[in-house]
């Protein structure tokens, strides 16, 4: 596997690892007293801040070089992880279909959080280093 492959799934993993965590909370305790919207924008900064470090950290540890092409490959392919495990998850978890889940993207919470996870997949490369211009 290569190191973009490795640093990818390391990524997604530490990440959707904290957000089945917060994941858990929002929808035990947050949806019930804020709704649906509400407790998405609570959870969307610590899961957007997690991810800015987990992602800096993966790319230290797996040298991922400052070129765009190699950042975006990472980002991408965590997103692409990311988009296939969750209904995975989700879908036998909390007794949807595969429908029911792709209606749930449609709803404002959803919409708002597959933002978030888009973002999730561009973190590292907003992070790569910028050239000045002289």
């Amino acid at each position: 596997m290569t190191r973009t492959l490795k640093a990818a799934a390391a990524y997604f993993a530490a990440v959707f690892a904290l957000g089945f965590v917060l994941g858990t909370v929002r929808v035990l305790w947050l949806i019930p007293k804020i709704g649906p919207v509400g407790a998405v924008l609570i959870e969307a900064p610590f899961m957007l801040t997690a991810s800015w470090f987990v992602a800096r950290r993966c790319v230290l540890r797996f040298g991922i070089g400052p070129g765009a092409v190699e950042r975006l490959a990472m980002g991408l392919t965590a997103f692409g992880l990311l988009m296939a495990a969750e209904p995975l998850l989700s879908v036998p978890l909390f007794g949807q279909t595969p429908s029911q889940y792709l209606a749930g993207l449609a709803t404002p919470a959803g919409l708002l959080g597959l933002l978030m996870q888009g973002l999730f997949g561009l973190i590292p490369y907003l992070q790569r280093p910028r050239r000045r211009e002289p």
